[in-house]
């Protein structure tokens, strides 16, 4: 569980693009004076650390258009059978454009065999006004949650519902605030309310504050939630256009956990290759490899993952994976 919310709340479900969807970002990171969403408060760090994976991989993807990709992926895992399996994905970007780098709206989304299925929808009604809307059906249950973005001169605001039922009266709601004080400092709130029968009392109300401080060529972001006294900070660095380093530490004295972790990015342009990797205070030490196959229009993966807090019972994990297109 994430220490810096209580263990008995339980969020919407998350708003991050599976891998095998990725795609290029369509929509800046801020506006003008903007200071970004609360949701991307931490993502310059999360970005950097690897996301690995277990057993084989294999992603074909195919433009069929200028505005329109499907893929197909297929998993082998042993340790993760739930995991293996085939996906089909498709992804749509519209003609609505603000700028060349943001383009509306934003369909994408994935199937397996047995009918589990990931939506994701983003649409901008103007260059202030941005909509999310999410949903999935896994093993017949059926998740979903909206969420509205308004971003204004120097702040932006955010309302998420998060799979509201109005006959159970169970469901989350999440308001965030981020407020631009100087040119290189922002800061902000997160309200959320929580009502269902696992909660206990019936219903919660968190409240976090948070505070983005950018320098010339690094950022530090923190939120803290008072009634958890719990903390969350990261802190991302760009040494040079090759690489890039990471830190981040979430503590609670309310469980008395504490998780630092740190990580870095390194490109490797002549060798068209990028490698990423991390370490935490849990001795688990995590890399991904990623080469392109010039000329051929593939890209190798090697991924590893390896714990030693008990030397005796280290536990190893890898993954070989091939994306063509």
């Amino acid at each position: 569980a994430n220490p810096s919310q209580p263990s008995s709340l339980t969020p919407p479900p998350s708003t991050d693009v599976p891998p095998e969807l990725k795609i290029p970002n369509v929509f800046k990171e801020e506006v003008s004076n903007n200071p970004g969403t609360f949701e991307e408060l931490h993502r310059k760090c999360k970005e950097l650390f690897p996301q690995t994976f277990e057993g084989g991989r294999f992603l074909v993807s195919k433009g069929l258009s200028s505005h329109f990709q499907v893929s197909h992926t297929l998993t082998m895992s042993q340790l993760s059978p739930q995991d293996s399996g085939y996906k089909f994905g498709a992804t749509y970007i519209g003609t609505k454009q603000y700028s060349p780098s943001e383009a509306y709206p934003v369909l994408m989304g994935d199937i397996d065999p047995s009918l589990n299925l990931n939506a994701h929808i983003i649409h901008a009604f103007s260059k202030k006004v941005r909509t999310k809307l999410q949903s999935s059906v896994q093993e017949g249950k059926f998740m979903g949650q909206g969420s509205v973005d308004y971003l204004g001169d120097d702040f932006s605001t955010t309302l998420t519902l998060g799979n509201i039922d109005l006959l159970n009266k169970t469901g989350v709601i999440v308001g965030h605030y981020l407020q631009r004080v100087t040119s290189s400092v922002a800061l902000g709130a997160e309200l959320v309310y929580q009502r269902g029968p696992r909660v206990p009392g019936g219903e919660i109300t968190v409240l976090s504050l948070a505070s983005k401080i950018t320098g010339e060529n690094w950022l530090f972001t923190a939120n803290v939630c008072p009634s958890a006294v719990a903390a969350h900070c990261c802190y991302y660095h760009k040494v040079n256009e090759q690489l890039h380093i990471g830190a981040e530490l979430e503590s609670s004295l309310m469980t008395r956990e504490s998780v630092g972790k740190g990580c870095y990015q390194l490109e490797i342009p002549g060798g068209n290759a990028m490698f990423r990797g991390s370490i935490d205070t849990n001795w688990t030490v995590e890399a991904v490899l990623e080469k392109k196959l010039m000329p051929l229009p593939f890209t190798l993966q090697l991924s590893g993952t390896a714990n030693f807090a008990n030397i005796q019972k280290s536990q190893y994990r890898f993954g070989i994976g091939l994306v063509l297109g």
